[in-house]
């Protein structure tokens, strides 16, 4: 890290400030936005403010906010202060936002009165301090009352280099148990910048964004978002509808999301007639992409698909290129990403053959260093060698090709045989009736547990039945992995981080006390 290419968050913020200076960074459904100039000056002023408030070096500092100018300020102005960034998803439920509390045990809590209504963070919840700032603010202030802990003119002490100084904590968003959160610093975001743009200044677009400031994406990726000096367009509530207006309106270049928002998009009675011809990538992450969905994404937005896999443990993974051969995408996750070791291992840990499948585990530059204050949890994440473990079940083929079958979790056994939702969606997914497929285990007197098909249909498609779609699977699926029992439903479960909530489908399909499903 030079003076010239600075690494670390505090020092890309100044810089990007100076180079990007009055252009858009974030522009909020309003139409107010927030400039590189502003964040820079703005995050000054606020960690300038903070301080005085007794907040410094190795201080833990919980966000509850929206994703928006205020809290991405709040994360620039601690990393300034060598202060720790906890960011709390805002769409979790009081109860989960307080356990987050728990975890992190800050010196400050910063909040809306919304987000921190109900979480009883004064009743021993590991917080010393609680603000509760109103970020909207009618009078056109970005930062809302968050601006009156500014203190303009106040100079910030610089911090040494310390690449292992911690930065950010990203909790997991797993659906169950305590959250953990996994820790990461400087050395991490400059790997994640090398990897993902070659610590590159310019060549940013426009793209939109819906997902939690609180998540991997921006908590880890914000260094190159700001080298690249591209503007985001943020929306208060995902919907398929106004992303596609979006897309329309402001000439979106890159499109990013889950394959659950695009195939929304896809499917929305407005995509014909929706104007998408700025958009120049798509790239799926965050979940697994069927071959059908990246078929029909090429083919709806006329754009180069790329697919991305990682966990938030191990900060980048795998993924395609946008000149791969199109079946990489189709098939497959793709290829160790630079400075990424791919692996794929057994229970014990031992590295297995090309072709056979086993938990998919990634280590790099960019691994978490920890997960905060649990070292029995950080010791189960890892390798003996160092390698994160995904929990993934999934092998690599002889093109080096990525190749996954889905949690380890949601395996299932049908009379003694595994099956893996994942290949089984797959496969269903192409049937021309149907929008989207999950496939989960119900309990089974005989056969211990069997596949039900839950499934959101395209628009006018009249209902298969049951053996129509195992006819369907029959071509390549063996038998005992195909549904024995078919749920259709409006739409599928997410969970706050817009992935299928796949416990929530389990509960639906449960048999009932009666016996009836």
């Amino acid at each position: 890290m030079t003076g010239d290419d600075p690494g670390g968050l505090a020092e890309v913020v100044r810089a990007a400030g100076a180079r990007h200076g009055d252009k858009a960074l974030y522009v909020l459904p309003d139409g107010r936005s927030l400039t590189y100039r502003q964040l820079d000056r703005g995050s000054e002023a606020l960690a300038a403010g903070l301080a005085r408030r007794g907040i410094g070096q190795g201080d833990v500092v919980v966000l509850m906010l929206g994703s928006g100018p205020a809290y991405i300020t709040c994360y620039a102005a601690l990393a300034k202060l060598g202060a720790i960034t906890a960011g709390v998803n805002e769409r979790l439920s009081p109860p989960e936002r307080r356990a987050c509390v728990q975890v992190a045990r800050p010196r400050l809590v910063i909040g809306t009165p919304t987000l921190l209504e109900g979480c009883d963070l004064e009743s021993q919840a590991g917080a010393d301090d609680v603000l509760a700032v109103e970020t909207e603010d009618g009078g056109g202030q970005v930062l809302g009352a968050l601006g009156r802990l500014c203190a303009e003119g106040c100079e910030v002490p610089s911090l040494a280099p310390d690449g292992e100084r911690p930065l950010s904590i990203v909790f997991t968003s797993g659906t169950t148990g305590t959250p953990k959160g996994a820790v990461f610093g400087a050395r991490q975001l400059d790997a994640i910048s090398t990897v993902d743009g070659g610590r590159r200044w310019g060549g940013g677009g426009r793209g939109l964004s819906s997902t939690s400031f609180a998540h991997l994406a921006t908590m880890t990726k914000l260094p190159q978002v700001l080298r690249g000096g591209g503007t985001i367009f943020l929306m208060a509530r995902w919907s398929a509808g106004e992303a596609l207006a979006m897309v329309e309106r402001h000439r979106i270049t890159t499109l990013g999301g889950i394959p659950t928002q695009v195939a929304l998009m896809l499917r929305h009675e407005r995509f014909d007639a929706s104007d998408v011809s700025s958009v120049q990538l798509v790239a799926l992450g965050g979940g697994p992409s069927t071959p059908a969905l990246v078929r029909r994404t090429r083919a709806g937005f006329a754009a180069p698909v790329v697919v991305r896999y990682t966990c938030t443990e191990a900060g980048v993974g795998v993924g395609t290129a946008p000149d791969d051969p199109e079946e990489d995408a189709e098939e497959t996750v793709g290829r160790a990403r630079a400075g990424v070791d791919l692996t794929v291992r057994d229970e014990k840990g031992v590295a297995l053959a090309v072709g056979e499948i086993g938990e998919v585990c990634l280590a790099s530059a960019a691994t978490m260093s920890a997960y905060w204050r649990d070292d029995e949890a950080t010791e189960a994440a890892f390798t003996a060698d160092g390698a994160v473990r995904t929990g993934d079940l999934g092998f690599v083929d002889e093109r080096g090709r990525l190749h996954l079958c889905g949690r380890s979790k949601e395996m299932y056994v049908r009379g003694g045989y595994n099956v893996f939702p994942l290949e089984v969606e797959s496969v269903l997914e192409d049937h021309p009736a149907l929008a989207q497929v999950a496939v989960v285990p119900r309990p089974d007197p005989v056969m211990g547990e069997i596949g039900v098909a839950v499934v959101v249909l395209r628009p006018g498609k009249a209902v298969p039945t049951l053996e129509e779609l195992r006819h369907f699977g029959r071509r390549r699926l063996a038998a005992h992995k195909l549904p024995e029992a078919l749920v259709v439903a409006d739409d599928l479960p997410r969970t706050a981080m817009e992935k299928v909530d796949r416990r929530a489908l389990e509960q639906r399909v449960s048999p009932r006390p009666d016996g009836e499903p």
